[in-house]
């Protein structure tokens, strides 16, 4: 359903509108977005449904990998549309979010009680007048964007958007008593936003956005949950916060957003005001907590069991907004007991956030050291370049130095990117980047245990003895999620210690492309049951295909990319025209009908795909493509 609201005059009616489904077993559900622009009303408010009985519905938030340093906005509304028509308000109040913070989680939004039924319609209403968007410019330095360069593919200036996500048919969000339900929404930075640097000081942001609407997910992020505790069980191994989202301020028993439970075992680990602690030993020394404990919990989503387990439990001063200033980011140099990091989310003592783009951080012996996932004490030695930390210290007047003399350092879980070289022995990766940072920021001296020795990102040598690599070969993309080696241990040592790998090759990704202006040419005439390839001549911003956040150039590629379906007898299929939407479950029927409106002179805008990619070839299998024409 295409919403006509009653635009801004400075604010242009979107373009760009994909509607596809995603079958898998809990129904995975993949669109792109009608964003139109719309008076500054405010949200629609709540209608009556008529409903006595209810159910529960947990949202989650994420994003894609991109090159935002940081992408605030505010979410003014979240609403849902049931099949016959009632709306559903599911947030409480505007939420101010850093979508650019999450690409290697979801964040808990809201845990609402909603009527049951059908639901086909989600719909955000996201306002950009007061937003703040840093990019990383080609010096590496985080630029800012002017609100006024934030615009929408006509030129137009964005202000207040309302982002609406079709859920139709059979995989429509079903709300039963009893049954939670849990939807998680992709705001895809990087399929959805084109950065000009054209002007190194100026950088122009053009928006033409991708939502990815996940029912139940399948294979869920890691998911973060951030609250006042609330109560604690431990007979029965769970206890549950009060959510407060992003950086809402933990305290207070304000539960508008909800709660939720938390389920843990023996193998979860605790930090309480700096003590470490695993399994129950850590659940009675939180149930020894003041309720309302400032609390954050990192952990799965286990679908199949409908709960969410954690790994890791933060708690009271081991929060940050607590007695001392707090920053994350990751090490780009060391000198030393100085550090130097880079992507600094600083937040105050007093419970103000800010982002520093650099800072220095001062570390002595009396600094403690812990480690994500472990309850073991770990030393300043264990601080190396390329890891992500959290900092708690003092900050200096000018906010350039965190003096962590007394302070703590929790060594996070840090994702390296990059292209397998060899597998013969420790897994050699040339790396791209080190948590969404080009490599050209990080400066590997001191790292080695001599000069000659220091890690090189070239050749960068991953230990990966707990994981299996069968058919991991060279020239394989990969992701690694682990922990840096200790500073001036490389070469004695591997460069990274992971825990988790991700082959890209294997991962299904989202391709995306636009052609501005529209073109007749964008597909081939060799059109078929078997499949087409797409004409790249003309294209406009988008052309790129992202697979868990490694994106490639389509333009790049020595073929023309060219998309053939898995199953020929079933799929989801769309074509979008003069806002008329037509469905087809056989790739056959689509290509007929497309065949039949390329013939009488239809123009392509765009065509989305989501499907295994193969790289040699660049062939793109799918049983999801959305086509919109003119």
């Amino acid at each position: 359903m295409l919403r006509n609201n009653k635009a801004n005059p400075t604010i242009m009616h979107w373009k760009q509108l994909i509607g596809c489904f995603w079958p898998v077993l809990c129904a995975f559900l993949v669109f792109a977005v009608v964003l139109s622009g719309c008076a500054d009303s405010g949200s629609s408010g709540s209608n009556p449904t008529g409903d006595n009985d209810t159910g529960d519905l947990v949202v989650g938030l994420t994003d894609a990998e991109s090159d935002f340093v940081k992408y605030e906005v505010d979410i003014v509304s979240l609403t849902l549309t049931k099949q016959n028509g009632a709306v559903v308000d599911a947030l409480p109040v505007v939420t101010r979010v850093d979508f650019a913070q999450y690409v290697e989680m979801t964040e808990f939004l809201t845990a609402a009680t909603i009527p049951v039924g059908r639901y086909v319609e989600a719909t955000i209403e996201l306002d950009y007048s007061e937003a703040d968007l840093l990019v990383e410019g080609s010096g590496g330095s985080a630029v800012p964007v002017d609100t006024n360069d934030i615009i929408d593919d006509t030129g137009a200036t964005i202000n207040r958007l309302t982002v609406s996500v079709q859920l139709q048919g059979r995989n429509a969000l079903i709300i039963a008593p009893g049954i939670p339900a849990h939807l998680t929404l992709d705001f895809d930075l990087s399929a959805s936003n084109h950065v000009d640097l054209t002007d190194p000081a100026q950088p122009m942001v053009t928006v033409n956005p991708l939502l990815v609407a996940e029912i139940n997910p399948e294979n869920p992020k890691i998911h973060r949950l951030r609250g006042p505790l609330k109560e604690v069980n431990v007979t029965e191994g769970t206890f549950s916060l009060i959510i407060r989202p992003f950086i809402h301020v933990i305290s207070g028993g304000d539960d508008r957003f909800g709660t939720l439970q938390v389920v843990t075992d023996g193998e979860t680990f605790y930090e309480i005001s700096g003590n470490m602690y695993q399994g129950e030993e850590g659940l009675q020394a939180l149930d020894q907590q003041q309720v309302l404990t400032a609390v954050i919990v990192i952990g799965d989503l286990n679908i199949a069991a409908g709960r969410f387990e954690a790994r890791q439990v933060y708690a009271g001063s081991s929060v940050p907004g607590g007695t001392l200033d707090v920053i994350t980011g990751n090490v780009v140099s060391r000198s030393g007991l100085q550090l130097t990091v880079k992507g600094a989310t600083l937040i105050r003592a007093a419970g103000s956030v800010a982002f520093n783009d650099e800072l220095n951080v001062l570390l002595s012996d009396d600094t403690t050291v812990g480690r994500q996932l472990s309850k073991d004490q770990f030393s300043i030695s264990d601080i190396s370049v390329g890891q992500r930390i959290t900092v708690f210290g003092v900050l200096n007047g000018d906010e350039t130095q965190l003096d962590a003399v007394d302070g703590h350092v929790h060594l996070l879980l840090t994702t390296v990117k990059g292209e397998v070289v060899s597998t013969d022995g420790p897994v050699i990766v040339d790396l791209t980047a080190i948590d969404g940072r080009k490599i050209s920021h990080f400066d590997f001296t001191g790292t080695g245990i001599d000069s000659a020795n220091n890690a090189d990102p070239n050749g960068y040598e991953v230990d990966t003895d707990s994981l299996d690599i069968t058919g991991l070969d060279a020239g394989d993309a990969v992701k690694f999620r682990g922990f840096v080696t200790p500073f001036g241990h490389a070469a004695d040592r591997a460069d990274f210690e992971a825990n988790t790998l991700v082959n890209v090759s294997n991962v299904k990704g989202l391709m995306i492309v636009d052609w501005f202006p529209p073109v007749s040419t964008a597909i081939s005439d060799d059109i078929s049951g078997d499949g087409f390839s797409l004409n790249l001549s003309g294209v406009g911003l988008f052309h790129r295909l992202n697979r868990a956040g490694v994106v490639i150039d389509l333009t790049q590629l020595q073929n023309p990319p060219f998309i053939e379906p898995a199953d020929s007898d079933s799929g989801l299929y769309e074509i979008v025209e003069g806002g008329r939407r037509q469905f087809f479950f056989t790739f056959d029927s689509f290509v007929e009908e497309l065949k039949e409106r390329l013939a009488a002179d239809a123009q392509v805008i765009h065509v989305i795909a989501i499907g295994m990619f193969d790289d040699a070839n660049a062939i793109m299998t799918t049983d999801v493509v959305s086509v919109k024409l003119q």
